[in-house]
């Protein structure tokens, strides 16, 4: 009887990637990015452990979205009082911050529990193109 193979939190080894999200879709390129993150690309992916490697996203400003969806989409927050909710275009959000954009919609397609905490953090986004991970030395990520 064989038995299935676990990665272990002292056999991982984290690579670190770079994307250039210039003219990129954001939901075909956010799916590819949680799962570059999780860690379901490798031959040695475990749902349980953090198999996943770093991921940094440079030009978050320049990422495109399909359709009419900068003026449809909204992002909401609240603090929790009685008519608190506060509403934000996708096209007003981009020009804010730029960064939350790709950073929630890579946060969504992460599972939606304990793990998935830890595995945000190794999601690096900035709106120019230039990053402080040059140390890491990042190698360009490319999706199909």
């Amino acid at each position: 009887m064989q038995n299935t193979w676990m990665a272990k939190t002292d056999e991982i080894v984290a690579k670190w990637w770079v994307v250039d999200a210039t003219g990129k879709t954001l939901g075909r390129m956010a799916t590819q990015i949680a799962e570059v993150i999780r860690g379901k690309n490798k031959p040695t992916f475990t749902p349980h452990a953090d198999t996943g490697d770093f991921v940094i996203v440079i030009n978050a400003d320049k990422v495109a979205m399909s359709g009419a969806k900068w003026d449809q989409k909204s992002y909401f927050r609240r603090s929790r009082y009685f008519g608190s909710i506060k509403e934000t275009k996708a096209q007003k959000m981009k020009e804010i911050k730029p960064e939350f954009v790709v950073e929630e919609a890579v946060r969504l397609m992460l599972p939606k529990n304990k793990l998935s905490y830890k595995l945000i953090n190794k999601l690096k986004v900035y709106s120019g193109p230039n990053h402080e991970h040059s140390a890491q030395k990042p190698e360009a990520l490319t999706f199909n």
